[in-house]
């Protein structure tokens, strides 16, 4: 066992680089792990400095100053976040609270519905599973009533947080901007003057990260937009927050557009019964999460993110359970992180050679 131990050993760390990279990425993750909450902020505001350092470096090359170009591209994404602040989330947080409102009733209606069931299928169902389901989901409603009291309390030091958030978010995101090569340099100064096989890692993680932040907000923007507008044009209730779902569901492949639909169904369900409008609704529904599926995916990110799809649900679940909605956000990118640094791990082959 030992001499199995020390053969992995001298395979895979007798590269110094390849131990400084692998002490980094323990550092990294450890920080993201127990203080990841804590810099919340400067994570969203690095993604958001992310997907506006495109147009930052575009308008430098039309021979803008860094300067200029850093302040028009800020004031166009302040504009854009006041208006989400105070025109979009109170949008939101009113179709929430008349959904809330809606819900009882509709809840008497699904239990009257399930009571009809031995009725119109007295083969398969019977009167027994009916009292079974409606006595869970009774107990399931209590549970749910008892769970909204209490959040609704233990939420409000959150709602001062969402402030800080508020005033930190946009400050950090100017600072990126206007001081990226500040900021850089000074990274690079802390890392070992040796360090081939760092930036090569680095190199290839920032076009794919840069790709995948930049792709992902557009394909939300995309999805969310058209998802509002044909629920809009439907005429369905609370269109603006499922839109919102539809559109972040993005962020989690192949599991968000699952656990969506069940919300849109519901809704539409509810409103128009099992009639055309609501067939629609669902066809509809089923054709855009198709197009971008099949379309837009591809489109965006093009060969960026070569996953399979087990690796980037593992992934999402791994990344998901250790870090919440960053961790669901930036499970591809973490997982192509380790997909780069496998690949560019030095082989006992070219540590051989290299010594030889």
């Amino acid at each position: 066992m030992l001499n199995v131990l020390k053969g992995w050993l001298h395979r895979y760390l007798s590269d110094q680089e390849a131990v400084v990279l692998l002490i980094l990425l323990i550092i990294g993750f450890t920080v993201i792990l127990t203080m990841g909450r804590m810099l919340a902020p400067a994570l969203a505001a690095l993604v958001l400095a992310y997907l506006m350092q495109g147009l930052v470096s575009w308008l430098e090359r039309q021979k803008l100053s860094h300067t200029l170009s850093v302040n028009v591209v800020f004031s166009g994404f302040f504009t854009a976040f006041l208006l989400v602040i105070f025109v979009v989330m109170p949008l939101i947080w009113e179709q929430v609270t008349q959904l809330l409102n809606a819900l009882p009733n509709m809840v008497r209606e699904g239990l009257q519905l399930l009571k009809s069931l031995p009725e119109m299928y007295p083969g398969f169902v019977s009167e027994h599973q009916v009292a079974l389901v409606v006595t869970t989901i009774n107990q399931h409603l209590a549970d749910i009533g008892q769970w909204a009291f209490s959040f609704s309390i233990s939420k409000l030091p959150g709602i001062l947080a969402l402030l800080v958030y508020v005033i930190l978010i946009p400050i950090l995101v100017f600072f990126f901007l206007k001081d990226k090569d500040e900021l850089l340099h000074w990274m690079a100064g802390i890392l070992p003057r040796r360090r081939r096989l760092i930036d090569q890692v680095a190199d290839e993680m920032n076009g794919q990260i840069a790709n995948y932040i930049r792709g992902k907000a557009v394909e939300i923007m995309i999805v969310g937009g058209v998802s509002y507008a044909f629920f809009a044009i439907l005429g369905l209730s609370y269109s603006a927050l499922l839109a919102v779902l539809v559109g972040f569901s993005v962020v989690v492949p192949y599991i968000g557009a699952t656990v969506v639909t069940l919300p849109v169904a519901v809704i539409g369900f509810f409103q128009w019964g099992a009639t055309d409008q609501f067939a629609i609704l669902m066809i509809g529904y089923g054709i855009i999460q198709a197009l971008d599926g099949n379309v837009l995916v591809p489109l965006l990110f093009s060969e960026a993110v070569n996953l399979h799809p087990v690796a980037i649900i593992v992934a999402v679940l791994v990344f998901g359970g250790f870090w919440g909605f960053w961790g669901v956000f930036f499970a591809i990118p973490l997982a192509t992180l380790l997909k780069a640094v496998m690949n560019a791990w030095p082989a006992v082959e070219e540590m051989d050679a290299g010594a030889g």
